[in-house]
């Protein structure tokens, strides 16, 4: 399970589906309308899932049409706008047990390549960095659509997953082996610049 932001719209570009300029360009993540979401599940003990969200986040992606290897994709996170429904377990997650909000305020993704493989589908490999470590990790990514929207923009959509293992992120709290990985997905709109 790994996704993020831009190989669907690589797929469709190497297929030759749509024309090749037509949706290449600079997107900035919809933040004004709130037509994103990051969220995220680890499990409970093995019983059940945990569920939470982040509820601050921007970014921006560029696509490239005619070169999808040369897209880009960038998020920095809001760590303290973390929200799972629940006060208490909030503040206790956002704090030195594990996302330490006072001390590292900001999680950020940065894409370094783009790999396309003989299908068109294609991961987004970049550096992911949470609590002060910065670690490699791969996105899959699936378009949702893009097109001119009622305000004379242009917009484009993707779902992203990806799994990170706590202990790779200098978080300190065992959970227990069926809460060693949490699964983050994010689902963005972006709007042409």
């Amino acid at each position: 399970m790994k996704r993020i932001l831009l190989a669907s719209a690589v797929a469709m570009a190497v297929t030759g589906s749509v024309q090749a300029n037509e949706h290449s360009g600079t997107y900035a993540f919809d933040k004004k309308d709130a037509h994103q979401f990051i969220t995220f599940r680890i499990s409970h003990l093995g019983y059940s899932w945990l569920y939470g969200r982040f509820n601050d986040f921007d970014g921006q992606f560029v696509y490239d049409a005619e070169n999808p290897e040369n897209s880009s994709v960038s998020v920095t996170i809001d760590t303290s706008s973390l929200d799972s429904n629940h006060a208490e377990r909030d503040k206790h997650l956002r704090g030195k047990d594990f996302l330490h909000v006072s001390e590292y305020p900001q999680a950020s993704f940065k894409s370094k390549r783009v790999i396309v493989d003989d299908e068109g589908e294609a991961d987004i490999v970049g550096d992911f960095t949470l609590r002060g470590v910065t670690r490699e990790v791969t996105l899959d990514v699936e378009m949702l659509g893009h097109g001119k929207d009622p305000w004379g923009g242009y917009r484009m959509g993707f779902e992203a997953e990806t799994e990170l293992r706590l202990e790779d992120f200098g978080i300190p709290t065992n959970l227990g082996k069926a809460s060693e990985t949490v699964e983050i997905s994010i689902s963005v709109e972006g709007i042409r610049q």
